[in-house]
């Protein structure tokens, strides 16, 4: 199908240019006219009129130079009309009580219910209005087109759709007649505190009337800031601010700072959707800072230190989604105020809590002499089980003071992820806390390194290589916190010894694992010794393979020696140190073969035996049966003693010490595990768990046990004691002084010269990493080195000067 197109047609223009009329024109009559027309538009009667008729007017009216009159009488009849609207449709519509409410609640029930319906039905008449009104305007701004273009330009006024809006809030908004502006921010602002306090509101009759005022705006001399702004928000502010005060003292006195916290959440989404769906945004933040200021600055300690449900006790049920609240609440208080509450609150419990630890720690029975306590010893008349001595008792203390640590870091970890989010400052806070109170207990360096040992010797639970390496890593954290990690360096030096001298570790990974660990953290230096360790018990391995070669060449020994060589400066002093010992009949043949032997393979060595860090299998034979018995090499030289004697024959207390030549603790330590532990295989007269020097000993022929093979423990104690524990403090002390003043010779060789606090600001901060010396130390020990010139004060008094 096609169609043609024929030539355009020429005809009249269906809107002529208006004719211009001749200067004797009555304008009285045009305005008549065009006044009629305008009343009739705004009373929506416009349908019968014609457009280009009054167009035409208007038109005229500016051309001969009667724009004033027509301006004029334009805003008159507008006003007019106004003012009818005002006393015909708004008037009636006056809620009874909407001025008369505060910022408190209104009430419920049917009363609540007829107030926002009379607030509706007056918001509705005012937008009803507005809708009127701005309807008749469109419709006369397309008639004053001309009007607007020549002559509010030329006149410098407002074109007239702009003086319709200003003609509205004067007669209307702020009529002088009628008290509408009163009851129309009283009106909203009570279907605002209807909505919050839980009645239902027509939400799009409010945001209408909103937008009216968003619309209109105020005169220059105001700042021309809309209406909303200047008439509106201010009280709508200090009503809310009032109302939320309020609520915040009444839900304080509940008591329950879950509840509290929940309502502060909700109030805040409440009144973010408020102002999203009927209100400005303008109002938002505003808004937002107020209910923070009220709900949350104000009454930061109180919500935290709230009695039975403020942070402690959400910490101690573990209430994340109330943590989590909590934190993301608090987020909100501006300068981190609510931040900073927080973690000095965290702080405090947990150093609370750290601190019920130490005092159970402290409450334990403190360890006794070493020659107290035995793992496998049981009751003086030897019925029943065992009862735990003190040693043991402090053993459990201190095992279960780093477990209680341990614990409440993995319970706080937790915390910090899920409810606040691996915050690093409260992190920050958690940490410092934790070493504060870790500090405070002045044996958790030694606490520590027991539970170290614990999990890495044999006889242990069964334990997964996983579980342990889990254990350790998390003790790594715990040394972090600790400021004495030299202490630390020398219990751990002291366990691992013995781990490794009688056989104990469940695993050499492990052992060397911790190691790897221990020198990631503090470095090669602090490790160095412990390094030593594992070389020469893996050279002491390797050498006695040598050493059963040699006997074939020189003569087997009658039992099988294994001797560990241990280099001293590797191992701690108190394994180091000579503990004379007389090793008699085959033991002094087997000691003398391996001396020769040694010799043959390294000039300018001397051995020195240590009796007490050796172990010895042996059989012996009771009247009921043979036993295989581990003991220590003390106790297989005390127990050959008894080889040859009679069956009726004792020994004293002074025979045995005379034949061994054991020192007096070495030897109670021995005599008390063979005669007074669990597997009694001497008998000591008078009875009882203490070794005296003058008690007698015999061989126990009657010893009866079911099994084969068993271990006679010797009796010691692992924890401590407090003759022990400042034998140590002096020994750590002593080794502090030499590191301050290597560190300080080695800070003056570098930098010659050095300024007194400068000089003593960087040893603190090398040494940190090890202990942490104080500065009256510091200072003896510049003085010491001053008296043996290597330093020298130059100049001021406070300049020191290093010797070459």
């Amino acid at each position: 199908m096609s169609m043609g197109m024929g030539p355009p047609r020429r005809g009249k223009p269906k809107i002529r240019p208006p004719k211009k009329l001749v200067q004797d024109t009555s304008m009285k009559d045009t305005w008549e006219k065009l006044a009629f027309a305008i009343k009739e538009i705004q009373n929506h009667n416009a349908s019968k009129l014609s457009f280009e008729e009054h167009y035409r007017y208007a038109y005229n009216m500016v051309l001969f130079k009667h724009g004033d009159q027509l301006y004029k009488g334009v805003k008159d009849l507008i006003a007019e009309h106004l003012n009818d609207l005002a006393e015909e449709v708004i008037v009636p519509t006056f809620p009874r009580s909407s001025g008369t409410h505060g910022a408190g609640r209104l009430g419920g029930g049917a009363e609540a219910v007829e107030r926002a319906l009379e607030g509706d039905r007056f918001l509705k008449a005012v937008k009803g209005v507005w809708e009127n009104h701005t309807g008749s305007m469109r419709k006369l701004k397309d008639v004053l087109k001309y009007m607007d273009k020549v002559y509010t330009a030329a006149a410098g006024v407002p074109m007239i759709y702009d003086v319709g809006l200003a003609l509205f809030l004067i007669h209307i908004i702020r009529s002088s007649k009628h008290p509408i502006h009163t009851h129309l921010i009283a009106t909203l602002l009570s279907q605002v505190q209807l909505e919050r306090d839980g009645e239902t509101i027509t939400r799009s009759t409010v945001r209408e009337c909103v937008d009216v005022l968003l619309r209109l705006h105020n005169p220059e001399r105001e700042g021309g800031k809309n209406v909303y702004l200047t008439d509106f928000e201010p009280e709508f502010l200090r009503r809310s601010g009032e109302f939320y005060k309020r609520e915040a003292e009444d839900m304080l006195e509940s008591g329950d700072a879950s509840l509290y916290l929940k309502n502060v959440e909700r109030r805040l989404a409440e009144e973010s959707d408020r102002t999203a769906h009927y209100l400005s945004s303008f109002t938002h933040p505003q808004l937002q800072d107020l209910l923070v200021e009220h709900l949350l600055t104000s009454h930061l300690q109180d919500v935290l230190e709230m009695p039975g449900s403020g942070l402690v006790s959400m910490l101690d049920a573990d209430r994340i989604p109330d943590l989590r609240r909590l934190y993301t609440l608090f987020l909100r208080v501006p300068e981190d105020e609510g931040k900073n509450a927080l973690r000095l609150a965290l702080r405090s419990d947990i150093e609370d809590r750290g601190k019920a630890v130490n005092e159970g720690a402290a409450a334990e029975p403190e360890a006794g002499p070493s020659n107290a306590g035995q793992e496998e010893g049981d009751d003086p008349k030897g019925k029943g089980k065992a009862k735990p001595t003190s040693a043991s008792g402090a053993l459990t203390s201190a095992l279960r003071w780093v477990q209680d640590v341990l614990d409440l870091k993995d319970k706080f970890d937790r915390t910090l992820d899920e409810a606040f989010a691996g915050d690093k400052s409260v992190q920050s806070a958690i940490n410092e806390a934790f070493q504060s109170f870790i500090n405070a207990n002045p044996r958790a360096p030694e606490f520590l390194s027991l539970f170290i040992d614990e999990h890495l010797k044999k006889g242990t639970k069964a334990k997964t290589d996983d579980e342990i390496d889990l254990a350790l890593e998390k003790t790594i954290i715990l040394f972090r916190f600790l400021h004495d990690k030299d202490k630390f360096e020398r219990y751990y030096k002291n366990h691992l010894a013995r781990r490794l001298l009688y056989g104990r570790s469940a695993s050499d990974d492990a052992e060397k694992g911790m190691v790897a660990k221990l020198k990631v953290e503090m470095g090669f230096q602090f490790t160095q010794k412990l390094e030593g360790m594992f070389t020469d018990m893996r050279i002491s391995a390797e050498g006695a393979n040598t050493f059963r070669n040699y006997q074939n060449k020189h003569g087997q020994l009658p039992f099988e020696l294994s001797v560990n060589v241990l280099t001293a400066s590797y191992w701690p002093q108190a394994i180091a140190a000579a503990s004379p010992c007389s090793f008699n009949g085959q033991l002094s043949e087997a000691t003398t073969m391996y001396q020769k032997y040694y010799d043959s393979r390294h000039s300018g060595r001397r051995l020195t035996w240590q009796g007490n860090l050796g172990t010895a299998d042996v059989r012996v034979r009771f009247k009921a049966r043979a036993h295989d018995i581990n003991v220590s090499t003390h106790a297989l030289v005390v127990l050959l003693l008894f080889e040859n004697v009679q069956s009726d024959e004792v020994l004293s207390y002074g025979d045995i010490k005379s034949a061994t030549d054991l020192s007096d603790s070495d030897l109670v330590r021995t005599l008390q595990s063979l005669a007074c532990g669990k597997f009694r295989v001497l008998t000591k007269n008078p009875k009882g768990r203490d070794v005296n020097p003058r008690d007698t000993f015999a061989f126990n022929e009657g010893f009866q046990c079911p099994l084969a093979r068993f271990k006679i423990m010797q009796v010691a104690s692992k924890v401590e004691n407090t003759k022990e524990r400042e034998e140590t403090q002096e020994q750590v002390d002593e080794e502090r002084k030499h590191m301050v003043e290597a560190c300080i010779v080695r800070i003056m060789k570098n930098r010659k010269t050095m300024g007194h606090n400068d000089l003593i600001s960087e040893v603190a901060h090398q040494l940190s990493t090890r202990f942490n010396p104080s500065m009256p130390m510091i200072k003896k020990r510049i003085e010491g080195l001053i008296d043996r010139e290597y330093l020298e004060r130059v100049g001021d008094i406070g300049t020191y000067r290093y010797l070459a």
